[in-house]
């Protein structure tokens, strides 16, 4: 059987296959944030034969002519003048590749594709440690763990953990406390002995059941009344009002306004530079069990008059 060519139609993205698929975003990838590609970068990154990664760029030509050029000199593709993108691109997961690399490959071995500089990282929870959490989260299942609290020294514990968290200076895992019968969280690091347990867990050790965890609150960030340039702050975090609405759940919205150095006083009473932002409205943080955390919050009731005790405690 024959197919006609001019009734052949283009091909779509959506008729390719996923490796093709992958294939040709990365391809995209290096011509949008390198400005060229070549087949080795297809060899390199996804262990394809030369005839393979010569079919993939006529391919990519044929999805999207004007975006790719042919230099013959360099035997290399170079972004076209009027490129334009046909996959997307976040700009997180971009920022993550350029920064470490795609990590690919059995040994892990990676690296920056990009000079890049990022603050380290000094709390790496042991791998054995994060294993176990990830297999109990996604099994459902409870663990038996020894646990360092700063309060309290060392305890065994049984917790029924169903969420990590990253706080942008450590993770930890949000989970039910069944000696304390809270939620709770616990910095991986302060872990040892971790050991899945083969019994049922109740509903009310479930996230569902956790209300600081379902509840999500709407923070409107401004730019803080003592910078002189608050054009400039609109700028840095994209904000296309004056109002940066944000919105996180209430068991992390303290780590949160932390780690982005937000101002929550009622009167943007906070000096120093690394406050650029303000809460506008500190009460929008009353009740959740991380406001403790948010620079300059305060309570606007007495300690005893908020959330019930027993619904979150940190570990």
């Amino acid at each position: 059987m024959t197919i006609n060519a001019s009734n052949a139609r283009p091909p779509d993205v959506e008729d390719l296959s996923y490796p093709q698929r992958e294939r040709l975003a990365y391809l995209e990838f290096r011509l949008c944030f390198f400005g060229e590609a070549s087949r080795p970068d297809l060899y390199a990154r996804f262990g394809v034969a030369p005839a393979a990664a010569t079919r993939d760029f006529a391919l990519y030509r044929e999805l999207a002519p004007a975006n790719i050029v042919f230099h013959g000199s360099s035997k290399t593709y170079r972004i076209g003048a009027d490129f334009s993108p046909i996959f997307e691109h976040d700009p997180k997961r971009v920022l993550s590749a350029l920064a470490q690399g795609f990590g690919a490959g059995v040994d892990g071995a990676s690296g920056p594709m990009l000079p890049c500089e990022s603050p380290a990282m000094l709390s790496v929870p042991p791998l054995g440690v994060l294993a176990a959490i990830c297999r109990a989260i996604h099994a459902g299942r409870p663990l038996a763990i020894r646990y360092h609290s700063m309060s309290s020294g060392m305890s065994r514990r049984v917790i029924v953990p169903f969420a990590l968290v990253d706080t942008g200076l450590r993770w930890h895992a949000r989970a039910f406390d069944r000696k304390s019968g809270e939620f709770r969280d616990f910095v991986l690091t302060r872990i040892e002995s971790p050991q899945e347990l083969d019994v049922d867990v109740s509903p009310g050790e479930r996230a569902e059941a956790d209300i600081q965890w379902t509840r999500v609150i709407e923070l409107d960030l401004v730019p803080h009344p003592r910078v002189q340039r608050p054009e400039i702050i609109r700028m840095d975090y994209s904000m296309t009002s004056d109002v940066l609405r944000v919105r996180a759940r209430a068991a992390v919205a303290g780590y949160m306004l932390l780690r982005w150095s937000v101002d929550c006083s009622p009167d943007h009473a906070l000096e120093g530079e690394q406050y650029r932002l303000w809460l506008r409205d500190p009460l929008a943080l009353y009740g959740a069990s991380s406001a403790t955390l948010a620079p300059g919050y305060t309570s606007p009731v007495p300690e005893r008059d908020t959330l019930p005790k027993a619904v979150n405690r940190k570990g």
